[in-house]
């Protein structure tokens, strides 16, 4: 597969799986060294991993060749009836809308997971790219847009200034928070559900809508990094208090989460949090700013200079909730998704 246009002279479109891990290092070690100012990520991990899966020739996606020169890349991951488009990259793009070779690969890419059997739904968020930046070969494709927000809070400039007792926010309710353990897993999945099943990002991510896809949404935040490693000590959930028995230890261990926030270390010195809900009855009641503040005193203790998340600009409540707490929007992007099987 070929393609000439008057942004480039024989510019060749290959498939990915015809390319070893040795011959697409040059170009992800350029991606890595973008996203270190752009986003305050350190990329390198990402890399390593997406490497050790090119020498396993199994990720669908196209290589871009200039003069016989790698000089862009992208691939998909297919996940049942879902398409999630993996990454686009190309030397020299993502810093501006006009990204002629990233739009080639794209438009490769989609007519490929769109032609593929069985999927109906393909889902994408290219952080790196600013809003616009690959808009056409998406729309004209039947995609929609969500706008997404790139936040970060620096530390220094906004150092934590409330008490995290939640008993003084909800003194009615014996509420504790405590860091991660693994034997929240299944109450922070069904709470995770219980607050996205019918919320607008539901529609960016649909592993929100089903207690299994939120199992498998909490795993991949946990297991995988592709979010960053997950950081258990910097992680935490709000639970209700068990009887003796259960804080002792001897009794059974089912407890009722309440709120969790979530993070993951992105670089030696940056979290960023892949997750905060609160399970609707609590809401307004400052629990959310209060998880907040507790992770971003506890990070400073532990050499954390700098907190980021992502939310849907749409969602005003979120994103203001984030505003009052020091986060600034350093980024724009775009969530894109098709989906046959229902009108988003």
């Amino acid at each position: 597969m070929s393609q000439s246009s008057s942004h480039s002279a024989q510019l060749e479109i290959l498939d990915l799986r015809h390319f070893s891990a040795a011959q697409l290092r040059p170009l992800l070690r350029d991606e890595a060294e973008r996203w270190l100012p752009r986003l305050h990520w350190d990329y390198t991990r990402n890399s390593a991993l997406l490497l050790d899966y090119l020498d396993s020739r199994i990720l669908p996606g196209f290589v871009a060749l200039q003069a016989g020169h790698i000089v862009g890349y992208a691939f998909c991951v297919c996940e049942g009836a879902k398409a999630i488009i993996g990454d686009v990259y190309a030397y020299r793009e993502t810093e501006s809308t006009l990204n002629p070779i990233c739009d080639t690969l794209l438009h490769h890419l989609l007519e490929l997971v769109q032609a593929t059997p069985g999927v109906d739904r393909v889902e994408s968020q290219l952080l790196m790219f600013p809003d616009g930046a690959l808009a056409e070969p998406f729309r004209t494709r039947g995609f929609q847009s969500f706008p997404r927000c790139f936040m970060v809070r620096d530390l220094e400039a906004h150092p934590s200034g409330i008490d995290s007792d939640p008993a003084l926010l909800h003194p009615g309710k014996s509420l504790i928070l405590q860091s991660w353990q693994p034997e929240y897993y299944e109450g922070a999945a069904a709470l995770i559900h219980r607050c996205y099943a019918d919320h607008m990002d539901a529609s960016i991510n649909d592993q929100y809508r089903t207690l299994h896809g939120a199992q498998r949404f909490l795993h991949n935040i946990i297991r995988f990094p592709g979010c960053g490693v997950f950081d258990p000590e910097n992680s935490w959930v709000l639970r209700e208090a068990g009887n003796t028995a259960q804080e002792a230890g001897s009794g059974p261990r089912n407890p009722s989460i309440e709120a969790v926030l979530l993070a993951s270390r992105v670089r030696a010195d940056v979290d960023h949090i892949t997750q905060i809900c609160i399970t609707p009855s609590l809401r307004g009641q400052g629990l959310g700013r209060m998880m907040l503040e507790h992770c971003a005193r506890e990070a400073v203790k532990r050499g954390i200079r700098e907190l980021s998340l992502t939310v849907t600009e749409a969602n005003t409540n979120a994103r203001h909730l984030y505003e009052r707490n020091g986060f600034v929007t350093l980024h724009r992007f775009e969530a894109m998704v098709q989906d046959s099987t229902l009108t988003i």
